[in-house]
């Protein structure tokens, strides 16, 4: 694991705790060695992750498409920023950057995002870990959601395992580096039961 991408919020949220976890994580994928993958913004959660890792020293990676750049204040003073033409186009290079995903809390946008990649590993597209970082709870419907899903057969066992979860960073983090994908993914639709 090289490069940890972070899904987070253009917005700050509600409470303190949120900004705190964006800084610690910033600061937690500095200090390991790691590089950071992210949006690209200077806002928001955004800004703060990205702030904190450069100024422990790491290098920090932007995606973000041009009709966001200035909307979103885009950070100009990254180690390296790609400017996409769509939002498409963003996610589809920061997947290829990355050797892990992690989503902080956020909007829309996060879980989106967050999403699309966990379907990818589902499909067998990558075999990558994906992360929650639980802040305060906040991601705490989300995953009753999931394990709903599961309990309606929407979702197999092994599918919910493509999920880590951690309310810690140095928790989350070294989940990632122990992770081995779910090995019954091969078979991900029992025509039987579709």
């Amino acid at each position: 694991m090289k490069r940890i991408c972070v899904f987070c919020g253009s917005s700050k949220g509600l409470k303190p705790a949120y900004r705190e976890a964006a800084v610690e994580i910033g600061r937690a994928i500095a200090a390991k060695g790691f590089e950071l993958v992210y949006g690209g913004g200077n806002i928001g959660l955004m800004g703060e992750l990205a702030d904190a890792a450069l100024e422990a020293g790491g290098r920090v990676i932007g995606v973000i498409p041009d009709g966001l750049l200035r909307r979103e204040v885009g950070h100009l003073h990254l180690t390296e920023l790609h400017i996409v033409s769509s939002m498409h186009e963003r996610k589809a290079m920061m997947a290829e950057l990355s050797d892990a995903f992690v989503a902080l809390p956020g909007g829309y946008g996060t879980l989106e995002e967050f999403f699309e990649i966990v379907t990818w590993a589902q499909l067998g597209m990558h075999r990558k870990p994906c992360g929650l970082l639980n802040v305060s709870g906040y991601f705490d419907p989300l995953l009753d959601m999931i394990d709903r899903a599961n309990e309606e057969q929407f979702l197999r066992p092994h599918h919910r395992e493509l999920v880590l979860v951690a309310s810690q960073v140095d928790d989350l983090l070294d989940q990632m580096a122990r992770y081995r994908p779910p090995m019954s993914l091969d078979k991900w639709i029992d025509r039987k039961s579709a």
